[in-house]
């Protein structure tokens, strides 16, 4: 404990690795992230591993996204050790 989200910036967080790239799109030695497993979960949420690989493969690009962006300034005035649930975007849930 005690890590920053390179997502959020919010600290003292647990922080888990992300694959910029997916794994199965050949991100195994690609660009990580560490990420608080609030955003790693939105992250999944939002995008799926195509969308991941083909353009949002950056935390850059990440922040860019109006529903990223939403969350964002939600997440950031969320205290670090409460414990955050994670729904499924409606956009994802048509595919």
């Amino acid at each position: 404990m005690g890590e920053t989200c390179d997502l959020c910036s919010r600290s003292p967080v647990k922080t888990t690795e992300h694959h910029l790239i997916p794994k199965q799109y050949g991100g195994v030695e690609g660009p990580t992230a560490m990420l608080c497993s609030a955003c790693h979960r939105q992250i999944h949420a939002l995008f799926t591993n195509e969308e991941l690989a083909a353009f949002y493969h950056s935390v850059e690009r990440l922040k860019d996204h109006p529903d990223m962006q939403k969350y964002l300034r939600w997440v950031k005035k969320q205290d670090p050790e409460k414990k955050i649930t994670t729904r499924k975007s409606n956009r994802r849930k048509r595919k």
